[in-house]
């Protein structure tokens, strides 16, 4: 018997692909807990579609991720920090301020969970920060420069 999976299924198969099974196991075991459906062809054609569409929608997000962190790799963001002595800032600059400072300058939501800071910037200088962007294969560097308040720098 033809089946058309609902769910993943181990040993059987990922869910939309067709599956050949025995009559007893299909009607005992798969009909009932609503893991497959009858192959027709109406079905199996309607199943292909929805996966086809759901691969073009997976490879848009992946192009999409591709030019935000292409866009994010190009932004030299700068932040304006009260300075001390030394180039020692009153506080310090974290995830969540460059995270706000990519959303000002690009107009892109990062969340500040993937801005990798190993510790907060306490110095003023320039600085390397790694930001992952949902779906691309790897962070973008984005160059930080963290000057003293009123420099125009």
């Amino acid at each position: 018997m033809e089946i058309i999976l609902l769910q993943d299924v181990d040993d059987l198969g990922k869910k939309g692909e067709v599956a050949h099974v025995s009559d007893g196991y299909a009607r005992n075991f798969l009909f009932p807990r609503k893991l497959a459906e009858t192959a027709t062809a109406a079905r199996i054609a309607a199943v292909r579609k929805t996966m086809q569409e759901k691969a073009e929608h997976e490879r848009r997000e992946l192009e999409r991720a591709e030019e935000i962190r292409d866009l994010l790799a190009k932004t030299v963001l700068t932040i304006p920090a009260q300075v001390g002595a030394g180039d020692r800032l009153f506080g310090s600059v974290t995830n969540q301020d460059i995270a706000t400072a990519i959303y000002a300058a690009r107009k892109i939501r990062v969340d500040k969970r993937n801005v990798s800071l190993e510790e907060p910037i306490k110095m003023a200088g320039t600085f390397m920060v790694k930001v992952e962007v949902n779906g691309s294969a790897e962070p973008a560097d984005v160059k930080v420069m963290v000057v003293p308040e009123g420099s125009k720098d």
